[in-house]
């Protein structure tokens, strides 16, 4: 009976925990490192695998960096072998928090929370932070943001013939729908 009983609260602690996880397989990552009166330089990437821990704030995302689709297969192609460097660093992380993150006071109103942690990109970890605004509908959580990453702290060369075509800082987008 003792074991029985230790058995059924293991059950329905582990669902408890389960079911205070979040994710998607389909997460939208996008960067546009532009510069005015050139082509546009901007990626998206429609499989970012995204988990959050909605009793933590923790949050935890992977791209395959050959994921990142640019308009221009030229660019992208580019971009995989000389920027990048897919074959050496073929993915990218981010492991953080949403600060003050709590559940239960999530609307259909958006909300401001701040998202730090470490983004790893090209073999180097960065310390990131960001205003995400989330909300909560039907179950879902719906999370996007912002943040700028510069290509010299990821140890990105952009070679000098096209220096004046590649923005030196990054607009790293993000927008997830989370469910459980």
């Amino acid at each position: 009976m003792k074991n029985l009983t230790l058995i059924m609260v293991f059950f329905l602690c582990s669902n408890q925990i389960i079911a205070q996880k979040y994710s998607s397989k389909i997460g939208k990552v996008s960067f546009e490192a532009s510069l005015p009166m050139v082509e546009d330089v901007f990626a998206q990437d429609s499989n970012n695998t995204v988990i959050l821990n909605a009793d933590t704030g923790d949050l935890a995302s992977l791209s395959l960096v050959k994921n990142f689709k640019f308009k221009v297969k030229l660019m992208e192609e580019h971009f995989n072998e000389n920027y990048a460097e897919t074959t050496k660093y073929p993915k990218t992380t981010f492991k953080g928090k949403i600060l003050n993150f709590d559940k239960t006071k999530l609307s259909e109103n958006p909300q401001k929370f701040t998202l730090q942690g470490v983004l790893n990109f090209h073999g180097v970890d960065r310390n990131i932070s960001s205003t995400a605004t989330i909300s909560s509908k039907d179950g879902k959580i719906y999370m996007k943001g912002t943040f700028i990453a510069k290509t010299g702290d990821f140890k990105v060369t952009i070679p000098k013939m096209v220096m004046k075509k590649v923005a030196e800082n990054v607009n790293v987008e993000y927008n997830y729908i989370l469910i459980k």
